[in-house]
């Protein structure tokens, strides 16, 4: 597996796969030909079908200015190799100079169609391997990662933290309508302000998880600086339970950096063996990923054992299965915002359960993660992130 670098990346939203992705892949592209005049960028499957709600054209322009840019939307291209798929063509004075195929395989991750992938720094693929290995030598999942990744990781994390905090910050701050034509309002001040008069803690627990879940993912919906988590569509699951629990109980940033690096190290074991992508597997590959992430990060804090943590990772995305991707008007607003509070609370809950379950646990982790993928695959176009089935597609007739 790669780095937990590659789960947790600061940057503008809306979309991990729609806008980071190409604007990264525009990024290497003008550094391969930086004497082009003109690029012409072909854009197909999920890309196409909802990159101009994702403001995917826009990213890419962006990042390729002052360079003259062609954006082609070919929605009816097949992507047999990965359905976020997108060709950069350069040229200088009409002349071809070179083209380059890449992929949006989530998160912000691309990956070139003619390039080795990243380093792998972990030689185990699977969380049972992992367990194994950290039972037999008595050490937690966090310093297996310090282990793996070495101390500067901890900084790394430390700046991830930092960045979670600021987006839930301004967050809270900021009113008024999100941008794409919605007319949808921001709610997370409302929820965090609105306390009720005869509040029971359960009722303020779940307001302000809620609020700070809100926060993150309407910075996200008006692309504000976000953390992967491990896509923007998910980024408000892992800080918004992190940041609850550490006002609660008073954990040090230094607890909240050992549960990232094992909220990282799920997110990769998931990417590594199946998807976090939505337009491959719908949003049970973002959402129910991250839903495991925050359960397991809540573990470490906690300190959990591990059999214990893998039943709240394993709870939290068995229950997301069949979770399809269908954002209203290609937005990452309707149902997107909402779905980021409800995996909060309910990887507080498989936290729950967790505490006294988990001996009569019957599926391992790594079994839902590649029954989660399978279904994905199983999964029509229409509810992986192309706008053409679900809610996307009804929502209108309203």
């Amino acid at each position: 597996m790669k780095s937990i670098r590659s789960i947790f990346k600061i940057g503008h939203g809306p979309s991990s796969s729609h806008t980071m992705g190409p604007s990264f892949a525009a990024e290497r592209f003008l550094k391969e030909y930086p004497e082009a005049d003109f690029i012409l960028v072909f854009l197909y499957g999920s890309l196409a079908k909802t990159g101009k709600g994702h403001g995917t054209d826009r990213a890419i322009e962006k990042t390729l200015s002052p360079v003259k840019t062609e954006i082609i939307f070919a929605p009816e291209t097949e992507t047999p190799d990965h359905p976020n798929t997108m060709d950069f063509i350069a040229f200088r004075e009409d002349q071809e100079l070179g083209r380059q195929r890449f992929y949006s395989i989530g998160g912000g991750e691309i990956r070139p169609s003619d390039k080795e992938d990243a380093p792998e720094i972990y030689p185990e693929r699977s969380f049972t391997e992992i367990s194994q290995l950290c039972k037999s030598r008595n050490i937690r999942l966090s310093d297996f990662v310090f282990e793996r990744e070495g101390e500067e990781i901890k900084q790394f994390l430390f700046e991830v933290w930092q960045a979670m905090l600021g987006a839930i910050q301004q967050g809270l701050v900021k009113t008024g309508e999100l941008p794409g034509g919605l007319a949808l309002e921001r709610k997370a001040q409302l929820l965090y302000n609105q306390r009720h008069i005869d509040e029971s803690p359960q009722t303020r627990e779940n307001r302000l998880v809620c609020s700070y879940a809100f926060a993150v993912s309407e910075q996200n919906a008006d692309c504000g600086i976000i953390v992967t988590a491990p896509t923007c569509g998910s980024c408000g699951v892992v800080p918004a339970v992190l940041k609850y629990m550490q006002d609660k109980n008073q954990f040090s940033d230094h607890d909240v950096i050992r549960a990232l690096a094992v909220a990282g190290l799920i997110g990769n074991i998931v990417s590594t063996n199946a998807s976090i992508s939505g337009a491959a597997c719908g949003c049970q590959a973002e959402i129910g990923t991250a839903c495991s992430m925050a359960a397991a990060a809540l573990c470490e804090l906690f300190e959990m054992g591990i059999d214990q943590l893998e039943y709240a990772a394993e709870v939290a995305m068995e229950h997301m299965l069949g979770l399809t991707c269908d954002p209203v008007c290609g937005l990452v607003q309707i149902p997107c915002i909402e779905r980021n509070a409800v995996a909060a609370m309910r990887a507080i809950g498989a936290l729950s359960l967790a505490n006294f379950l988990y001996s009569t646990r019957k599926v391992s982790f790594d079994v839902v993660v590649e029954t989660m993928y399978q279904t994905g695959k199983d999964l029509s176009y229409r509810y992986r992130e192309t706008s053409e089935g679900g809610l996307a597609k009804l929502y209108p007739r309203q």
